[in-house]
């Protein structure tokens, strides 16, 4: 099934916090006829709005077709948190990749950072930034290793965290069940919907044209490259794929390599005056289980808790009912808490959970797979493909590096494989082991 339509309604936005909070954006026309442009971007989330707004920026025509809406998929529903460097440790990239190669990314992605975080101060107060995002752990090991990891971050990077014991950080992230953790202030997190929207609007400030309700239905790379759909189509010199884990098979040589899985997002009542009782500060959260749990609270104190685990494409029919056990089984304190408002959605990962981005033709340049990292690396990811058409290749040199292998069997046999995978981590979970 198209992945586009398996748990949505066409051109509607997921029934999250986040697009009830907003109002409703009026309607972008769908493509009709035979247009050209110097740049075709398909995808209109974090990835392809940053190199829409890169491009329109230096004088480039750029039309963007988007299958719904604005921020519909991965980036309008995501749990908003602004993370630190990329879903591997700095020294695994060092071991892999080499010292040189390895500082050149996480520049990259400190630069990721700063272009959020600036550009919602300037464009999107709406998106509410706030700094700081903590991080927990579950055993003594973990901790050590987390400890280990900060001071290397220090020392080679003068990156620094806040490495707290049982206590301190019980302090913070008021769950009986962690065993430490961390605190880094140059993280954030942000209304993710409202942040899309703004980079929609900055985008076509600066001339870009963007198409909803397009779904790109064939790539066409000869005599020219030619990007179709049901009512029209885009002739251009060059093309963006940023379709992520909603990318219909149209390129297989990125479909083998991405994948993907569904997370859960449930919006309590607004808890505006216990909200403290979870969390001493307005931070966001995550912790180390393979099933990762993640959680924040918005600017109106719901507590916002995204997690579980759903092994099959389509959404499980009780989405809630585990979701709320989880996470009442990290906060015994919010037994009887409402909530408001429950989603899905996917996202794409890759078999190292590192980012897919490549030139997969001459002319075509392909972003996705930011496996939970996306908030920030994605808007960086589009930023660089669009350097990287107009001949400045570093960035994309710097992402290319990066090892993502394809899943064994191809697109054919990721799914129930990676089905096994997730059923023996989250096993393992829920034993501790």
């Amino acid at each position: 099934m198209n992945p586009l339509y398996r748990n949505d309604r066409a051109g509607v936005h997921a029934p999250s916090w986040y697009a009830a909070s907003l109002p409703e954006a009026a309607p972008r026309p769908a493509l009709t006829g035979a247009v050209e442009a110097d740049v075709v971007i398909l995808g209109a989330g974090f990835t392809g709005l940053w190199a829409a707004l890169t491009l329109a920026r230096a004088g480039r025509r750029v039309v963007v077709l988007e299958a719904h809406r604005v921020g519909f998929g991965a980036s309008g529903r995501n749990g908003g948190q602004v993370q630190s460097g990329f879903n591997k440790e700095q020294s695994w990239l060092e071991a892999q990749l080499g010292d040189a190669r390895a500082r050149a990314l996480w520049d990259l992605s400190v630069e990721a950072k700063t272009q959020l975080r600036d550009f919602c101060l300037s464009h999107a107060p709406e998106a509410a930034y706030r700094p700081g995002v903590a991080h927990g752990e579950y055993t003594r090991a973990d901790l050590d290793h987390l400890r280990a990891e900060a001071d290397h971050m220090a020392q080679r990077y003068g990156h620094q965290v806040s490495v707290m014991e049982r206590d301190a950080f019980a302090a913070l992230v008021k769950s009986p069940l962690y065993v430490g953790g961390m605190l880094d202030r140059s993280a954030g997190h942000i209304q993710p919907l409202a942040y899309a929207q703004a980079l929609a609007r900055a985008a076509e400030v600066a001339g870009a044209v963007i198409h909803e309700t397009s779904e790109v239905t064939a790539v066409v790379t000869r005599p020219r490259l030619v990007l179709k759909t049901a009512r029209g189509q885009v002739t251009a010199g060059h093309a963006i794929i940023a379709g992520n884990g909603y990318l219909p098979n149209i390129l297989p040589q990125v479909n083998a390599r991405v994948m993907p899985i569904n997370s859960f997002i449930a919006a309590t009542e607004p808890l505006s005056d216990r909200w403290q009782d979870v969390l001493a500060e307005d931070i966001a959260v995550s912790d180390s289980k393979f099933v990762v749990n993640y959680y924040r609270f918005s600017a109106d104190r719901r507590f916002l808790f995204g997690g579980r685990e759903s092994y099959g494409l389509g959404f499980p029919r009780d989405i809630a009912g585990p979701l709320v056990a989880r996470m009442q089984r990290l906060f015994p304190q919010l037994g009887g808490v409402g909530v408001d408002h429950v989603w899905g959605g996917s996202l794409g990962i890759t078999m190292t959970r590192l980012p897919h981005v490549v030139r997969v033709a001459p002319n075509i340049l392909s972003g996705a797979g930011f496996s939970g990292h996306g908030v920030a690396l994605s808007g960086m990811a589009g930023r660089v493909m669009a350097e990287a058409v107009m001949g400045q290749e570093d960035g994309l040199a710097s992402f290319e590096a990066l090892p993502v292998p394809r899943f064994p069997g191809g697109t054919a046999l990721r799914a129930p494989l990676l089905t096994l995978a997730m059923t023996w981590y989250a096993l393992r979970d829920r034993l501790g082991v």
